[in-house]
């Protein structure tokens, strides 16, 4: 069963300016008016209005079992539901390179299995140099673990998912979920959660 966090939510920032968008200094070009007139078949219909974006921090303690996957479905939901915004995508990205995202079902044996898999893929027992502190002198820190198997499983996982937003919904699948798969040991993590349309 994924763990059920209690999810902070830190550093909410619409930014809108003017009908364009503002992110660090950069400006997206302006809403050009939607041509309405054609509708493809299953289509939601073209909205046109101010770009938005709506960024927020998820902060999630992990769990003591690794890998782990916690589910924060809900909490992406809910951020995009926040946002307001109509149509468009929401991007959750990890900040971490021993913490991915990732989209997939949520079902118990299949967390299980899809652990193990990745266990096994890069064992934590096997020699890494990075695990080396004998020869190791970059990115040395107070409290440095033995972590080389987690950089590695996070090369065949992803950093980040993109979800489209139609009608101020999600539009996941019935099966998936997003979850935050821990690969390195108990830790605080940061996630950004970024809504952006109109």
């Amino acid at each position: 069963m994924p763990f059920q966090p209690d999810i902070v939510v830190e550093n909410q920032n619409p930014i809108v300016t003017n009908g364009l968008s503002k992110l660090n200094g950069y400006h997206a070009v302006p809403n050009e008016p939607k041509n309405t007139s054609a509708q493809p078949t299953n289509a939601a219909v073209t909205q046109s209005g101010s770009y938005h974006c709506h960024s927020v921090q998820l902060s999630i303690e992990t769990q003591i079992d690794i890998p782990n996957f916690t589910d924060i479905t809900e909490a992406v939901r809910q951020v995009v539901t926040q946002s307001g915004i109509r149509m468009g995508t929401v991007t959750v990205y990890s900040k971490h390179t021993t913490a991915s995202i990732v989209i997939n079902e949520n079902e118990p044996l299949l967390l299980i299995d899809m652990c193990q898999r990745i266990s096994k893929l890069f064992p934590s027992d096997e020699y890494y140099r990075h695990n080396d502190f004998s020869i190791r002198t970059h990115n040395m820190n107070p409290g440095e673990t033995p972590n080389g198997h987690s950089h590695c499983q996070h090369l065949v996982l992803s950093t980040s998912e993109t979800i489209p937003v139609v009608e101020g919904q999600m539009t996941i699948g019935r099966w998936q979920s997003i979850f935050l798969v821990e690969l390195d040991r108990p830790l605080p993590r940061t996630v950004s959660v970024m809504v952006s349309g109109i």
